[in-house]
């Protein structure tokens, strides 16, 4: 004969604590609040702990329909930028019993296969980029619990936004590079169609034209390395006044500004500043290091989980942006003398 299971149960719990079991259902689901006092709280997670006693997880999502699962759909993962953006919703989702899949949206080539035969009924929410978003129709994640990173608060209805303080990061660009005295500026911007990249192209404009006497020019770039490269080298050899300051929509189009730099035998800083967005590990990689704004990547990943979790429970999400931080470093000083 089989010898009989001595996992513990709820109903063991239930009797050393002196509760009943939908008491213990209570305290375990971290839903005991304004149901239960605090002190019965306590004593049914020491004798839970006494015990050993672990919940049936599959058990109570199969019964509660709920599978306490979260997509986060990005674009490739090509920088580290979104790596910790997944680290900072993953550390979040596991304080309250969710797991996070990542889901890669591919640049350039549309959204990868659908990874669930039904995202409704395999997902309880998805967090996504702006830059991804068009993969939420492949997986019909935009009819699920939704939060939005990186896009317009006024225009993702049906969603909630988790946003950097990009506004403020582009003007801190365009102060520190004016007050170096720079008045002639490339805009290198990224080939994106997304509402992160139209608001640094709006806010560079708007404050380089507050400045007397200045100039700004764009040229675009999809984010690689080579392609900024080639984009720069296309914008520089043009003829015209040349500019004294790069403006990057990112730090991988300001490394392949400096490829671009060199063989047209220009020094950074001494012939051209130039900027970057991220302030990814590759900004300290290149020489001189890049003066950047810092985007604090994991941050970003908790607030956006923490605004599914709110959304989950019919709260209202914090909506205030996450500041943002301008470093200063060798790729940028005073223009040349004319």
């Amino acid at each position: 004969m089989a010898a009989r299971s001595t996992r513990p149960t709820s109903r063991d719990v239930a009797q050393a604590a002196g509760v009943s079991q939908a008491a213990v259902s209570l305290v375990l689901g971290d839903k005991w609040r304004g149901r239960v006092s605090r002190t019965t709280a306590e004593r049914v997670r020491q004798a839970a702990h006494e015990l050993g006693y672990r919940p049936n997880l599959a058990a109570r999502n199969l019964r509660l329909g709920h599978t306490r699962t979260v997509l986060l759909v990005v674009p490739a993962l090509t920088t580290e930028f979104f790596a910790g953006v997944y680290t900072g919703a993953a550390r979040i989702a596991a304080e309250h019993g969710f797991g996070v899949v990542l889901y890669p949206s591919p640049e350039g080539i549309g959204p990868a296969r659908n990874p669930f035969a039904s995202a409704q009924a395999a997902l309880d929410g998805v967090i996504a980029s702006s830059m991804a978003a068009d993969a939420l129709t492949a997986i019909r994640g935009d009819q699920l619990p939704l939060v939005m990173l990186d896009s317009d608060p006024h225009g993702s209805p049906g969603a909630a936004t988790v946003n950097l303080d990009i506004t403020d990061g582009i003007r801190q660009v365009a102060h520190h590079l004016l007050g170096l005295g720079h008045r002639r500026f490339l805009h290198l911007a990224a080939d994106v169609p997304s509402w992160t990249f139209e608001v640094r192209a709006r806010e560079l404009a708007a404050r380089i034209g507050e400045a007397p006497g200045t100039t700004l020019h764009t040229t675009r770039a999809p984010i690689s390395i080579d392609g900024a490269r080639t984009a720069t080298e296309t914008a520089l050899s043009r003829p015209g006044t040349r500019p004294t300051a790069l403006v990057c929509d990112d730090d991988k189009l300001a490394a392949g500004a400096y490829k671009a730099l060199r063989r047209l035998g220009l020094k950074v800083p001494g012939n051209i500043s130039v900027t970057g967005l991220d302030d990814l590990a590759l900004a300290t990689a290149i020489d001189p290091e890049l003066t950047t704004v810092r985007l604090d990547a994991e941050l970003f990943g908790e607030r956006g989980m923490q605004a599914l979790l709110a959304v989950l429970e019919g709260r209202a999400p914090d909506r205030d942006d996450i500041p943002v931080e301008l470093v200063v470093r060798g790729s940028t000083a005073p223009p040349p003398a004319p």
